[in-house]
């Protein structure tokens, strides 16, 4: 993607609850509906393309929130948690047809294979690391037979089904695209052969290059191509200064019983490599806390998943946003503590040094699996 051409910037709906301080319960505020309402509506108005819903067992379900929120918005964009072994291929296919359908086009998923023991417990699932991302294989096989329309008989070691079909096609063709997160060379191959758009936290540019080059390289070897966004934070003020000061008083209530104790959960518990990367980058430690021009680690000393966050005045953060786009990154899906008063300070500050405009074209307007572009509802976008 062009470094002149302007990203398409999301937003995060923070469906665990939202604040201005990160670990602490000070000032907390509770994930109510009239919140999120009031985030995704103003995500709506300013421009934003699109909304993360994230999953877990301390979020509300993703998929209910998006299907409240949908008709309450015009433009927005939901991308939904889809976790593999928590349900069957044919049922996340309904969902995603009917979910696709009431919102005119504007359904996105985010395939979550899952690394957190507590979250796959919940649910029931009992795979090691390497057994889900087979088994992640085998769902994604299934539901982009059913949702093309293409015979779905398929007989795995995890999964099978025979004879399923669609009676409510969705509105993007063949399906709504397939985003997803993962680092480990399972999760690049799973990339490789199923997903639209691969999905990383915010690394060093340099170090970020080559991830995304490995995933390139694996989606050219199965023949298909692959589109590439960022998850990271982002604090944005007028001057340095200012920003640099929000980042510190943003963790200006952590203690460091919280961040060992986060810390030893990212190390020893948690199965995923992209988590292994990003406690890597400041190994705990405050002194470590800039790992690039403008970028910092200061989230992820407690904060499990994205934790790092472009910090500084809006020039300089474009400036570094260009550098992602100049390797690739075509999507910022980003995020502010609180979300709501950020999705303000971000589009005032940051979207004319970018050159997003706060106006976007009508909500009819549906998404191509292939080029990441609109099409018109019911038009066949080209298969990757």
């Amino acid at each position: 993607m062009p470094a002149t051409q302007a990203p398409d910037l999301f937003w995060y709906l923070p469906t665990h609850g939202d604040g201005p301080y990160l670990g602490t319960d000070l000032r907390h505020r509770t994930a109510t509906f009239g919140y999120l309402k009031e985030i995704a509506q103003a995500a709506d108005r300013l421009g934003f393309k699109g909304v993360l819903l994230p999953t877990g067992t301390r979020c509300e379900d993703a998929w209910i929130v998006a299907a409240a929120l949908a008709p309450l918005t015009e433009r927005l964009r939901f991308l939904v948690a889809l976790r593999p072994g928590s349900g069957t291929p044919a049922s996340f296919a309904r969902h995603a047809a009917t979910l696709d359908r009431i919102s005119n086009g504007r359904a996105l998923l985010n395939v979550v294979t899952g690394a957190d023991p507590a979250d796959l417990a919940g649910d029931g699932i009992k795979l090691g690391h390497a057994e889900r991302y087979a088994q992640t294989d085998e769902f994604l096989t299934i539901w982009r037979r059913i949702l093309s329309g293409a015979p779905a008989d398929f007989e795995g070691n995890y999964l099978s089904a025979h004879g399923t079909d669609l009676s409510f096609p969705p509105v993007q063709r063949p399906y709504p695209p397939l985003w997803f997160g993962g680092s480990s060379d399972a999760g690049i191959e799973v990339a490789a052969r199923h997903v639209d758009v691969y999905l990383s936290w915010g690394e060093p540019v340099d170090q970020l290059a080559e991830k995304l080059d490995r995933v390139r390289a694996a989606a050219a070897a199965q023949g298909r191509r692959i589109r590439f966004g960022l998850r990271i934070h982002l604090i944005v003020r007028e001057t340095e200064e200012e920003a640099w000061a929000a980042a510190d008083r943003l963790i200006s209530h952590v203690t460091d019983e919280v961040i060992a104790e986060a810390q030893h959960s990212f190390r020893n518990i948690s199965e995923s490599v992209g988590q292994q990367r990003m406690a890597a980058l400041h190994q705990g430690r405050r002194d470590k806390l800039v790992v690039g021009p403008n970028l910092w680690a200061g989230l992820g000393l407690v904060r499990g998943g994205a934790g790092t966050a472009l910090v500084g005045n809006p020039d300089n953060v474009a400036a570094r946003i260009r550098e992602y786009q100049a390797i690739g990154i075509e999507t910022i899906i980003a995020s502010a503590y609180p979300h709501l008063e950020e999705a303000f300070n971000v589009a005032e500050l940051l979207f004319p040094k970018l050159g997003i405009q706060g106006e976007q074209a009508p909500a009819e307007r549906g998404w191509d699996v292939e080029f990441g572009r609109g099409v018109a509802p019911g038009a066949v976008a080209s298969a990757s």
